[in-house]
């Protein structure tokens, strides 16, 4: 039997022990647990940076991984701590949208528990500490091999962040800006099988801000001539616009939130 892997995503940084605290519960519990940092550094608070983040790691995990991520602005409040059961693992985390990208990226969610059993969580669970004393302690005891139904009652849906949401119009997708990379691609919200019949002869027609254009839906970034734009589903599953060897962000002016929108001609 394979170890256990527990994932890591914090906006915790490096510099403090609240990474060391987390991962000493984790393997004060489940001691076999292999845990993997996958970062701390996300931008303090920025849940959807967090949520992306997580949406493209996850997947190169092994089956029946735990993945704990803790963003949590929210921390102390009514925000109900949750575990997402996927197809191929656990997402831990608060109920603020951390999590729905990465539910969406590795299958959708199959149940969703409330963490309420205190007899899973540390013996005091302090108000703004719940990375190490909720969080941790449910990804060990999952690691273990207890079921998700142990920890509270099943809940019928996470909530949907705006970053998250595909909402559908007359003849149009609408999404938005999720995350642009180093090289300046504009990675939005829509995965391949949201785009469905807005596809028109391999070109998609987009609104990016006040910009309108119809780009290819291509295979890779060389596709094209240098400096023109395109669409790629990228290494993520998320659908990007792009420049062949340039900044789409510059070129088109975007910055991550911005609405986009793929319509028919």
């Amino acid at each position: 039997m394979r170890c256990p892997i527990v994932t890591l995503t914090t906006d915790f940084g490096l510099k403090d022990s609240y990474v060391a605290e987390i991962k000493a519960v984790i393997l004060g519990i489940s001691p076999k647990a292999t845990i993997v940092d996958i970062t701390h550094q996300i931008e303090k608070f920025n849940v959807a940076l967090a949520a992306y983040v997580l949406a493209s790691a996850s997947p190169c995990f092994p089956d029946g991984t735990v993945h704990v991520a803790v963003v949590d602005p929210g921390v102390g409040t009514k925000r109900q701590p949750i575990i997402v059961q996927t197809k191929k693992g656990c997402l831990v985390g608060p109920d603020n949208g951390v999590l729905a990208l990465a539910a969406k990226n590795i299958g959708g969610a199959i149940h969703i528990h409330g963490i309420t059993n205190r007899e899973l969580m540390l013996p005091k669970v302090s108000n703004t500490f719940h990375g190490r004393d909720v969080f941790a302690p449910a990804a060990a005891h999952l690691a273990n091999g207890r079921s998700p139904a142990e920890f509270g009652l099943e809940i019928q849906k996470i909530m949907s962040p705006e970053f998250a949401r595909i909402v559908k119009r007359k003849d149009a997708l609408e999404g938005q800006v999720i995350h642009i990379d180093d090289f300046g691609n504009i990675i939005t919200s829509f995965t391949e099988k949201e785009l469905g019949t807005t596809k028109t002869e391999g070109k998609l027609n987009v609104k990016v801000g006040n910009t309108k254009l119809t780009v290819k839906l291509c295979k890779a970034y060389g596709n094209v001539e240098k400096q023109q734009p395109l669409a790629i589903i990228g290494s993520h599953n998320f659908l990007e616009i792009s420049v062949n060897q340039g900044s789409a962000a510059n070129v088109l002016n975007m910055r991550v939130g911005d609405k986009v929108l793929i319509y028919r001609s």
